[in-house]
């Protein structure tokens, strides 16, 4: 019952913003560098009643840091070119010896709350550090000849302002429909493509051949999904792998690593025929209903091509005007029961009682694929996030920015615009 909306994303503009100097250094240094796990900088610590004195990351303080046995402290996760990164929690290791203590309070006078592993090696607060917070860190260790010592330092983590992320469409654990691309929106622009892609990867068991394609979102955001070449096979193990830390991105660095693994579904297919006004499903190959629908009437043509179910919600409102739909052809539809949503321009299908007697015969919807509120409950209940609904035989065909229109490129276009293509 919603007109479409083919409006791309606008060029987010690109921002330029300077980096202030991050860590101010006493007697123990924090920095960054790139490992799988996190980043880190070690810095040795100086005799017990050695003076602070001030280092560049990395460099040995202290008369005697350089003797052997002396203890030496990492701090993660940072970036490696010593930027701290916020969000997660902070853990501080001792690579020679063994930690006695550690505090760690911000600017405010509070302190992260954390505890010492069982031997002694490290450190991890028990929440995650804040944007943009100073904090000073005093850290008493006892080297492996035994002695002690206690160093300081101050550390700056970044801001919002400094770092990019992004979402992602998937939940560690789900079960999605045979047709959902792997989709990551992010909330800044990003200058260097590639530099990103090379950090994400899809995998998956059985092994399938798939691509990432960078596009805008519709509200003009940057945009990378992937796709197998075909849908998904039922039962497939899929793992998504964020590896942005450190990652450089203009003036901005990334934060974010993650591990999201979820399992492709039962294989739902719909097909919509504008002309014959059916929709036609198949589970796991096999066709089990054929459904008589009114589509988009003319001007108000269901979009063609394959979308993908991005939602379902047992009743909403539907009003023209919030699709910009006013005058004689307005509508204010109070409970529209079984509503599996299609596009985020407002394509449904959902029950349409009052199109009763023309399901099968006459198309008369703003652009949704209506059903009897029976069939409409049979299709709600059938279908789930990530399963194809392909229209056949109507006009323009949907955007593939507008939810998941990945399967309407073509494969060796849709490999093109990868960054790394």
């Amino acid at each position: 019952m919603t007109v479409q909306d083919s409006r791309r994303g606008h060029m987010e503009p690109a921002e330029r913003r300077p980096r202030r100097r991050r860590l101010g250094f006493a007697a123990l240094a924090l920095a960054g560098v790139v490992t799988l796990a996190a980043c880190s900088q070690t810095a040795n610590g100086a005799p017990k009643e050695s003076p602070a004195s001030d280092s560049k990351p990395g460099a040995e303080v202290g008369a005697d840091s350089g003797k052997k046995g002396s203890a030496a402290v990492t701090v993660s996760p940072a970036t490696d070119d010593k930027d701290v990164i916020p969000g997660e929690p902070l853990t501080v290791k001792a690579s020679d010896g063994k930690l006695a203590s550690v505090t760690v309070t911000a600017g405010d006078g509070k302190t992260l709350d954390g505890a010492l592993s069982s031997d002694g090696t490290s450190w991890t607060s028990s929440h995650a550090t804040g944007y943009g917070t100073a904090y000073t860190l005093k850290a008493q260790l006892a080297a492996s000849d035994g002695e002690k010592t206690t160093r300081t330092s101050s550390f700056t983590t970044l801001s919002k302002d400094e770092i990019f992320v992004g979402t992602y469409n998937v939940n560690k654990g789900a079960t999605v429909g045979v047709a959902l691309p792997v989709s990551i929106v992010f909330n800044r622009a990003i200058r260097d493509k590639a530099a990103v892609e090379r950090k994400l990867s899809v995998t998956s068991s059985p092994a399938v051949e798939g691509a990432w394609s960078w596009m805008k979102d519709r509200d003009g955001k940057d945009r990378v999904d992937y796709r197998p070449k075909e849908y998904w096979k039922s039962g497939t193990k899929v793992k998504l792998r964020m590896d942005l830390v450190g990652v450089k991105n203009g003036d901005l660095v990334g934060t974010q690593k993650r591990e999201i693994d979820f399992t492709i579904g039962k294989s739902v297919v719909s097909t919509v025929d504008v002309v014959k006004k059916t929709m036609t499903v198949a589970e796991n190959g096999k066709v089990v209903k054929t459904l008589p629908v009114s589509t988009g009437k003319k001007t108000f043509e269901t979009w063609n091509g394959t979308m993908v179910v991005l939602s379902k919600v047992p009743t909403i409102r539907m009003n023209s005007a919030t699709v910009g739909i006013f005058g004689p052809e307005a509508y204010d539809l109070g409970a529209v029961k079984w509503d599996v949503q299609l596009t985020p321009s407002g394509t449904y299908a959902h029950a349409a009682p009052w199109n009763e007697g023309k399901f099968g015969k006459v198309n008369a919807s703003h652009g949704c694929i209506g059903l009897s509120t029976a069939n409409a409950k049979w299709f709600y209940d059938r279908v789930n996030y990530g399963d194809p609904v392909t229209v056949v035989k109507s006009t323009d065909t949907v955007d593939v920015n507008n939810g998941y229109g990945a399967w309407n490129v073509d494969w060796e276009s849709w490999k093109k615009s990868s960054a790394l293509a």
